[in-house]
């Protein structure tokens, strides 16, 4: 697997070598000792799926309790997948990174604790798998807005994506729990 480093110190681009052949292809889409030779040496406890339609914008979660370290991959479709960092104390507090994660180029992404996290349905579909480090507790959860100007993500969409009730009252980073 090749390793590509982000902007966001922690958060990392992993792009699996493709075997093809007549009947298909094959990747390893995780391998501990990969993450663990990158300085993540996590244990697993949840695995999710969602399933968005075209410019369904899910995020910016975190919790800033039971925090959660993610690994993302896009098994149909496409999206654009972004974090922020929330850690007060580090150099990139408050930016953001975003990457396109698709089932055709097979990046995975992953997101460590002290981060929000959220992404945009690029396709008609898309099918998200996430493993996390950590149990997903709603007691805890925290959500950022995913348009907040301070923050300034820069969303491939024109037009006002379709949110959940709750991502629809996402704070600004100003107002927003973060990690010490």
């Amino acid at each position: 697997m090749r390793v590509v480093d982000s902007v966001l110190s922690g958060v990392m681009e992993f792009e699996p070598r493709v075997f093809q052949d007549e009947r298909g292809d094959f990747f390893e889409s995780y391998r501990k000792t990969t993450l663990v030779d990158c300085g993540v040496n996590v244990d697993f406890v949840q695995e999710n799926q969602s399933r968005s339609r075209r410019h369904a914008l899910r995020g910016m979660h975190y919790q800033i309790h039971q925090a959660q370290g993610k690994l993302v991959r896009v098994v149909v479709g496409e999206i654009f997948d972004v974090v922020v960092d929330l850690r007060r104390q580090s150099a990139t507090f408050g930016k953001w990174f975003g990457t396109k994660l698709s089932a055709e180029n097979r990046r995975i992404l992953w997101v460590p604790e002290g981060f929000a996290h959220g992404f945009l349905a690029l396709s008609e579909f898309a099918d998200v798998l996430y493993k996390t480090t950590n149990y997903y507790a709603p007691e805890h959860e925290r959500c950022l807005r995913w348009n907040d100007p301070t923050v300034g993500i820069a969303w491939p969409i024109e037009t006002t994506p379709l949110l959940s009730a709750k991502d629809a009252l996402g704070k600004s980073l100003r107002e927003s729990e973060c990690f010490d």
